[in-house]
């Protein structure tokens, strides 16, 4: 999750990117003007066909026509706002070329600006014109669901459900659980947003990993993960929660609603979480929200926690942000979100419900994380950070001992 800076250097490189596809670039030598214009009338005329639904109108751009699983096919379901191609970049080879593009794109009513996934397309030429051969992410780039299959579609009252390989009873009870995320977190937290989720659900942790661009290793035994831009310009896209089906599949009705009430608030609460949010409270807030209201005892949410303190390994400090990490140990993994659920939880009942969201408010304002922490527990809590960690200390001994 990463947000997006802005400057005089990206005009630059704009301008960079313009006159490279301009002037022509890569292959058997320089692309003349008519070629890079002639597939960015394509790549126009694909994408309108796309957004009219004019499924004759897509297969007039490709070479040789495809069958009903085609692009075309997999992404009916999806309810697009916009869908446009950027090109690039193209390299060519006599009647054959390869064109890089940018693809955004918006979801009517959950995206309020549009998503950028990188593509490539093989072209061919034919008859004094070019056709699209194939198309899919670049390589190093995350896949799109509609890239695994044909995408089905749930759509509930504040959220959208997406999946691939998907039986619409599955889809219709991740739809459920969805709403009843939403409202939680618009109980739990007073900032603006939009109140709406994207949930995708793809067949396998492969899939997953797909979707992420990352080595499906690393989410092994992770439920769900949210993407999104952080750093707060209130401006991004909305957020895309992926279930890992494998592992999200094995939980209960409970674990599935704190797991989706978790991500939504990630999704809540992303303008407000920046680079200065130490994963501690981003993690433990979220879990606090997940939690809320559920009658769950520390001692039956915090586990390893609760084995770690009676075997006398009390923490010495709140989990650092590595303590975080995907592919590390388990248990580790767990006693740190249990750790971080619990110092939230304190918060909200030694300074209250309000403060904790004021402290969360106030560190994601800060500048920087250095500082950041310090600032909000003497600004929002009125205590330093030795005091609040020996708090933090003194709570766990008393919920977990």
């Amino acid at each position: 999750m990463a947000g997006h800076r802005r400057g005089s250097w990206v005009v630059a490189l704009c301008c960079a990117l313009c006159l490279a596809v301009l002037a022509g670039c890569g292959g058997r030598g320089p692309v003349p003007d008519a070629a890079a214009g002639e597939v960015r009338t394509l790549l126009d005329r694909r994408a309108q066909a796309v957004l009219d639904g004019n499924e004759k109108a897509f297969d007039r751009t490709e070479r040789p026509a495809r069958d009903a699983d085609d692009l075309f096919g997999r992404l009916r379901a999806v309810p697009l706002d916009s869908w446009d191609y950027r090109l690039t970049g193209l390299d060519r080879d006599g009647a054959r070329a390869t064109a890089r593009a940018e693809l955004h794109y918006r979801i009517k009513g959950y995206d309020r600006a549009p998503i950028t996934a990188e593509r490539t397309l093989s072209l061919k030429r034919s008859g004094g014109q070019w056709y699209v051969t194939a198309e899919g992410p670049a390589k190093k780039s995350g896949e799109q669901l509609w890239d695994q299959g044909r995408v089905t579609a749930q759509r509930g009252a504040h959220s959208l459900v997406l999946g691939v390989g998907q039986s619409a009873a599955d889809l219709r009870a991740h739809r459920e659980l969805a709403d009843r995320a939403v409202p939680a977190v618009r109980d739990a937290w007073p900032g603006k947003w939009p109140g709406r989720i994207v949930v995708l659900v793809p067949r396998s942790l492969d899939g997953m990993a797909g979707l992420l661009g990352a080595p499906a290793s690393g989410y092994r035994g992770i439920a769900a993960v949210t993407t999104g831009e952080t750093g707060g310009s209130g401006r991004a896209p909305a957020d895309r929660i992926i279930l890992n089906p494998e592992a999200y599949g094995v939980l209960g009705d409970f674990g599935k609603r704190v797991v989706l009430t978790h991500e939504a608030t990630h999704v809540a609460t992303r303008t407000e979480t920046s680079a200065a949010t130490p994963l501690w409270l981003s993690e433990g807030f979220a879990d606090w929200v997940g939690y809320r209201g559920t009658g769950r005892t520390a001692a039956q949410a915090a586990p390893e926690l609760r084995r770690a303190v009676q075997r006398s390994q009390l923490p010495a400090a709140l989990p650092e942000d590595e303590d975080f990490g995907f592919g590390g140990d388990a248990t580790k993994l767990a006693g740190a979100y249990e750790g971080a659920w619990l110092a939230c939880r304190m918060i909200a009942e030694q300074w209250g419900e309000r403060k904790l969201t004021d402290f969360y408010a106030a560190v994601g304002a800060h500048k920087g994380r250095a500082g950041a922490v310090e600032g909000a527990l003497r600004d929002v809590l009125d205590t330093t950070p030795d005091d609040f960690t020996a708090r933090w200390r003194t709570y766990l001994r008393a919920e977990l001992g």
